[in-house]
């Protein structure tokens, strides 16, 4: 760097001509967000609906394609509802496991799983799509009412389960 504040051999010229555009509310339904002329889009950062998002992964899933975010909202469903009975599952016990070592070992699997699909989901709905976030919300809850609730328990009364109840809201 020289006495100027410039620096040698980095010479700033205008930017390149950009081939992104903007697209507002009046022309695509309010969604505010940038994309380019081969459709990849920016990251949101406010709830929007539509199926023009990416969910997880880049590319995924697509670009004017409704099957796919079809089937994007139907796997963050059943990975909340996976996530649900993990949370209150009970198969480990002394008449499956006959040592503290093993089952503790099968406690930690079952652990990480649970958390790491919580994590995903997680994810999932931090791409701001509003209809990602909401079957992520019927997911859990159909979860926890089917396998933590007392709707379709009998007693529960000293009934120890595998893994302690989440303590974050993932």
């Amino acid at each position: 760097m020289n006495n100027d504040g410039h620096m040698h051999g980095m010479a700033m010229g205008p930017s390149p001509p950009s081939s992104s555009i903007t697209m507002n509310n009046a022309t695509r339904g309010g969604s505010g967000m940038m994309m380019k002329n081969n459709h990849h889009m920016m990251m949101h950062m406010t709830f929007f609906w539509g199926k023009n998002t990416e969910i997880l992964f880049s590319g995924w899933p697509g670009y004017d394609n409704l099957g796919m975010y079809i089937l994007a909202l139907v796997v963050v469903f059943f990975m909340a509802i996976f996530v649900e009975f993990l949370s209150h599952s009970n198969y480990i016990n002394k008449s499956n496991v006959d040592d503290d070592v093993t089952s503790g070992f099968l406690q930690t699997i079952l652990y990480g799983l649970r958390i790491g699909l919580a994590y995903v989901v997680m994810l999932a709905v931090m791409s701001f799509n509003g209809g990602v976030f909401l079957v992520a919300i019927v997911g859990h809850s159909l979860g926890f009412m089917v396998f933590g609730s007392r709707v379709f328990k009998k007693s529960s009364s000293g009934k120890n389960l595998d893994l302690p109840p989440m303590s974050c809201s993932c």
